[in-house]
């Protein structure tokens, strides 16, 4: 099960291609071109081969293909052959079956099945140049690109962050509504809430302290590589828990308790003020200790590679789960020549396969002959050699 890679990629009507296939017999792949060209546009498909919303977090209406003057884009769909431990490749897609849809389908071997299946074939994990401000926004940001690496090792993370969401959602209209009205919120409602938060949040937190600490280990393992250390912590109370060795039970009962006790506070605030949705990640550039919102924009861009790298390491070969695919959108142009060979050198010892964009043939000098070339322009797709 551990091999998993993309020997194909089909787009129909997705963004600014009306038809593209791209055929890559494994490989890993850097594409150049000029902004605007569609570059992102096929990591963004690839991501979009795994639950979620993808790389860029857009609603399944945004990706459709818009003519001049069309309010609605048109239906479309991304499919791909996947190399499996089976003998033949499994094909994947997904897309939406009328214009303007908000749910998608999904399907493998031509059945359809719930988008969450995904994960059994491909987790891409992606960086992006979004991700170049995560130390300077808000910590709801870090969670969303910490949470992806969590997912990425352990797929039942979404499913339990989903359940945390809703519950915490119908949660707080019982309380602002009780607080505006001046009455008390339906007790029994809240109580069966709170322990549905409770469940999902101390499997949350637990998960992310998995994560992190694996994650530790695998940096600090390889500590002879020209990316900058990094010393990760997680801020939030319940996994700190977590990190401290507290069994899953008593983490459940006491975050229960304080969202009993948080009932009054939360209805005036408007906003749920305790649990796992207000933790935070930090990282600190270990040589310079100092953290890494302190550090240039290309020391944060280092720091966060780093990061993505040791999770792809960490998951490679697990028996159980398919090898991740690497999406690496504009990161060589932040790189100096040094980390651009590490970088490349990194990928091929990885013996995964990576995706890259850059806007200049240059960047990608030490992948040449490691990955197959392919230039993206008005023409479409144009592998070099072709």
């Amino acid at each position: 099960m551990a091999s998993a890679a993309l020997l194909s990629l089909t787009l129909t009507d997705f963004r600014s291609y009306e038809r593209a296939r791209l055929e890559t017999e494994g490989r890993s792949v850097y594409l150049f071109g000029a902004n605007g060209a569609g570059k992102t546009n096929l990591l963004e498909a690839i991501s979009l081969l795994t639950p979620g919303k993808g790389l860029r977090g857009a609603s399944m209406a945004e990706v459709g293909r818009r003519l001049p003057g069309q309010a609605v884009g048109r239906a479309w769909a991304v499919a791909a052959e996947i190399e499996s431990g089976d003998d033949a490749p499994v094909r994947i897609g997904t897309g939406v079956e009328q214009g303007g849809a908000a749910r998608r389908t999904v399907r493998i071997e031509g059945e359809t099945v719930p988008p969450g299946r995904l994960a059994d074939l491909v987790r891409p994990i992606w960086l992006t140049p979004t991700q170049d401000r995560l130390f300077l926004e808000a910590a709801s940001e870090r969670r969303r690109f910490f949470d992806r690496l969590v997912f990425a090792g352990e797929p039942a993370h979404a499913a339990n962050a989903n359940a945390y969401d809703k519950a915490q959602r119908e949660r707080m209209r019982l309380l602002t509504d009780a607080y505006e009205a001046g009455t008390s919120p339906d007790a029994d409602w809240l109580n069966a809430l709170e322990a549905r938060l409770a469940e999902s949040g101390a499997l949350m937190s637990q998960a992310r302290a998995r994560t992190l600490q694996a994650l530790q280990s695998e940096i600090d393992g390889r500590g002879d590589r020209p990316f900058p250390q990094a010393r990760l912590t997680l801020s939030g109370e319940w996994e700190k828990l977590a990190l401290g060795g507290l069994p899953f039970a008593e983490i459940e009962e006491r975050l229960a308790a304080a969202l009993s006790a948080a009932r009054p506070r939360d209805g005036a605030a408007g906003r749920a003020l305790t649990g796992p949705h207000r933790g935070d990640l930090a990282i600190f550039h270990v040589e310079k200790d100092r953290p890494a919102a302190e550090c240039s924009t290309g020391e944060q861009k280092a720091l966060i590679l780093n990061l993505v790298l040791a999770q792809a390491a960490r998951l490679s070969g697990a028996e159980s789960a398919p090898n991740p695919v690497i999406l690496l959108d504009e990161v060589a142009a932040h790189l100096d020549l040094t980390r651009r060979a590490a970088l490349a050198d990194e990928l091929t010892a990885l013996k995964l396969q990576a995706f890259l964009t850059g806007t200049d043939e240059s960047l990608f000098d030490h992948l040449k002959g490691r990955a197959l070339g392919v230039r993206v322009g008005d023409t479409g797709l144009t592998p070099l050699g072709a």
